[in-house]
């Protein structure tokens, strides 16, 4: 079965599935979320990996305890309930960098957060990088800071397939330093009030916990490359920030959500075209829309072309293109360009701003950008000259 057809309904069924955890002094979120997914009844989630987010710290305890041969905590617990193998290792312990790259101790100042949120945010954007894996995050250990921050982060980078839980203990297992899953045979511990209990009484429950996806609003160099958790959260909320239009032919280029966006002069000037037809047409005297070829739209648009270009530059190779009119694929292989254009620059925030049908029978193309928020920002080019690159 090809990833394209998986459900992502069932994470479950990813070839790859990624536990992700973060944990301080408590390992244990660890084994009793693996514990939790891997033996629920129904739809069982066993991970083919697990990655777990720390300090220098809880990356010695989490080695110490889960990864050991004595206790091995982890490994004792998949002898014990027969499960198959996890890649877990001490490669898989991402231990949060601090300034010159070297391992934070704890997470207590200002500073600290800020390294902390970019470290986070920069492991959920791998690990959600790949098609081919669906990832459960747990928000069960570590500072309410480092819960915060991977939570965020899921919300930024996550995707149908992933998912994100917390797991509760019964008492009087939970927070108990010796407990670290229910056992198969028994296993006796003492309690804090001193009191004898058996660990195959414990229950754990698994709370899934719904979250918003804004991956689709984020800009495509966001999502493929580094930068800091307070930039990605900036570019979401530019998706729902107001709709205003620049166009700066002196620099090529146009604002829209935010983001200056640079366009080749042919590009630019087909979107100025549209642009410039919306906002001279003020409410209540409707834009009419491009919907066929016409020899008055191709001049409209060599106009502006010429325009952006100089009296010095060079419009031999476009208008020999338009000398018939602008035909149906004309329109449409610009618009598609644009379009790709504005998405990459700035995900689903570029939803006002591309060219749109505005009706179906007969199809009439323009902006929907309203026309008072459409302006133009620089005084056009004289004689500077340029060719046309597609």
């Amino acid at each position: 079965m090809g990833t394209d057809t998986i459900n992502p309904d069932h994470p479950e069924h990813y070839p790859r599935r990624i536990l992700l955890a973060a944990s301080g002094l408590s390992p244990q979120v660890v084994t009793e979320t693996l514990f939790a997914l891997a033996l629920r009844a129904g739809n069982p989630y066993v991970p083919t990996e697990i990655h777990l987010i720390t300090t220098a710290d809880g990356a010695s305890r989490a080695r110490l305890m889960l990864l050991s041969d004595t206790p091995g905590w982890f490994h004792r617990l998949r002898e014990d309930y027969a499960l198959p193998a996890i890649h877990f290792d001490e490669k898989l312990i991402h231990v949060i960098a601090g300034p010159e790259g070297g391992a934070l101790d704890d997470i207590r100042t200002a500073a600290e957060n800020d390294f902390a949120a970019d470290f986070i945010t920069g492991v959920v954007r791998e690990l959600t990088s790949d098609e081919n894996c669906s990832v459960h995050v747990s928000l069960a250990g570590g500072r309410k800071t480092m819960g915060f921050y991977l939570g965020y982060a899921l919300s930024l980078y996550g995707r149908a397939q992933d998912r994100l839980s917390h797991v509760l203990v019964s008492k009087p297992f939970e927070s108990d330093p010796q407990f670290f899953y229910p056992s198969v045979k028994p296993r006796i511990l003492i309690t804090r009030d001193n009191q004898p209990v058996d660990a195959r009484d414990a229950e754990i429950t698994l709370a899934e916990i719904p979250f918003v996806r804004l991956r689709d609003g984020l800009p495509v160099p966001l999502l493929a490359g580094r930068a800091r958790f307070t930039e990605v959260v900036a570019a979401a909320q530019k998706a729902r920030g107001p709709v205003l239009l620049e166009l700066d032919p002196a620099a090529r280029s146009v604002r829209a959500g935010g983001e200056t966006i640079p366009m080749p002069p042919s590009e630019l000037a087909f979107y100025s075209w549209l642009a410039n037809r919306r906002r001279s047409s003020l409410p209540p005297v409707p834009c009419p829309g491009v919907h066929e070829s016409n020899q008055d739209y191709a001049q409209a648009f060599l106009a502006e072309y010429r325009s952006i270009l100089g009296p010095m530059g060079d419009d031999d190779r476009t208008a020999k293109s338009f000398r018939h009119g602008m035909t149906k694929a004309d329109f449409e292989q610009k618009a598609s360009k644009l379009n790709a254009r504005l998405r990459k620059a700035l995900g689903v925030a570029a939803a006002p701003y591309l060219i749109s049908s505005e009706s179906s029978s007969p199809k009439r193309y323009g902006l929907a950008v309203p026309s008072e928020a459409i302006s133009v920002v620089a005084s056009l080019p004289r004689g500077t000259g340029g060719a046309d690159s597609e």
